[in-house]
């Protein structure tokens, strides 16, 4: 029986796919847990499921020796030690496309709000003003729209700033094909001095941390808008809180934070707070009944067909092998220390044995080498116990149609 626990109120479309598959044995919390609630809930457990508040720290993961695979019900990853997941064999799944056009949909609605001076209209309708003025309020159409990574959602970003009559550049690392008539910018510095609105869309880590800073900031469009769904720590937000206090930022969305608050009673702290011409938003923009069907759905079934096939086809951290049937009475899936001489003791141990080879596929990642080998007979447990104790070996297991 494979244990499954799944955190943080996933949407019930995941379960469907468990239960669908044959896979009956399956927990749910409504939110995250931590400290020795998580180590509690995670014993004994074979599936993780996690959103993006729950942090599987290498101390978290040593907790759960039996752990074969862990779900990201999200985009994100970096709530999860992946370098100590691949170290126990552990391969780890996301769901990069399914959320894209919510994400897309609120960035280019925040852009038009703000763009209007909506939100500061809104507060002072409240407050008992009725302030009538188009002063400082444009239209979308004929505006520029700037991109920071054109992947999956910044260029879906563009296709609908597109059809709203914007125009459309971005900024990438790598070369990517244009959709519609977007246009590329080599320099962020006049990438940033040309957009009516600039939209993040990029991975966290060191390589973005603080991209955009007061220097950055300093080189954007005066009166121009900031829009981040993407990291909280591609932001600067004390040198954003100072261009927006001077002006020379007019408006700011921010859906994601350096440091979020781990509870809906907890309150955002930030300087951001309270100002009229900000947006701000409790990381939702992948939040949409629509979205959390689909990444059920999507990370779920990569779940399933890991654990009963081996396949690790989209794995972030893991050596990647596609699905294929299995060609025989079973499969192995050996995990190892990639070094000389692994896969030639496992074919001597199979040979040892009488058994037959009949598909064999390897693929290495680092220090990780992820064999899937299907044999014509069964497979003796001293085999099995002889692999798992070999010092090359991570982890091994049997799969049978």
């Amino acid at each position: 029986m494979t244990r499954i626990v799944l955190f943080e109120n996933i949407h019930p479309s995941a379960r469907e796919v468990f239960e669908a598959a044959g896979y009956t044995d399956i927990t749910t919390y409504g939110e995250a847990l931590s400290g020795d609630d998580l180590h509690k809930a995670i014993d004994g457990a074979q599936v993780l499921g996690i959103r993006s508040r729950t942090q599987l720290t290498a101390d978290v993961l040593d907790k759960v020796p039996n752990l074969k695979a862990i779900g990201c019900f999200c985009i994100g990853t970096n709530q999860v030690d992946l370098d100590h997941a691949l170290s126990m064999g552990v391969p780890v799944f996301n769901a990069p496309f399914s959320n894209t056009r919510s994400v897309a949909e609120m960035v280019l609605a925040e852009a038009i709000l703000l763009l209007r001076r909506i939100p500061e209209k809104n507060f002072r309708v409240h407050q008992g003003f009725w302030d009538k003025t188009a002063e400082g309020a444009y239209e979308a159409r004929g505006k520029t729209l700037g991109i920071v990574g054109y992947g999956n959602i910044g260029s879906q970003v563009g296709t609908l700033a597109e059809a709203a009559g914007m125009h459309v550049i971005f900024h990438d690392i790598e070369a990517k094909l244009p959709l519609g008539n977007a246009k590329a910018t080599a320099s962020l510095k006049k990438f940033l001095a040309q957009a009516d609105v600039v939209t993040l869309h990029v991975p966290g880590g060191e390589a973005t941390n603080n991209l955009i800073n007061a220097d950055a900031i300093a080189a954007m469009k005066p009166g121009s808008i900031l829009i981040n769904a993407s990291r909280g720590t591609v932001v600067d937000i004390d040198a954003l809180h100072k261009a927006l206090e001077s002006g020379h930022i007019s408006g700011a969305a921010i859906d994601v934070f350096p440091v979020e608050p781990k509870s809906v009673n907890e309150p955002l702290d930030s300087p951001l707070r309270g100002m009229h011409n900000v947006i701000l938003t409790p990381h939702i923009g992948g939040s949409t009944q629509e979205s959390q069907e689909n990444i059920g759905r999507e990370v779920a079934d990569k779940l399933v067909s890991y654990i009963r096939t081996g396949a690790s086809k989209g794995s972030v951290n893991f050596p990647e092998l596609r699905y294929r049937d299995i060609n025989g009475i079973a499969r192995m899936l050996y995990i190892h220390k990639n070094m000389p001489g692994a896969m030639g003791s496992l074919s001597s141990l199979m040979a040892k044995h009488g058994i037959n080879i009949v598909s064999q596929r390897l693929q290495t990642k680092g220090s990780i080498g992820y064999a899937m080998t299907d044999v014509d007979s069964a497979i003796p447990d001293e085999v099995m116990q002889e692999l798992q104790n070999s010092e090359v070996t991570i982890r091994c297991e049997l799969i049978q149609p």
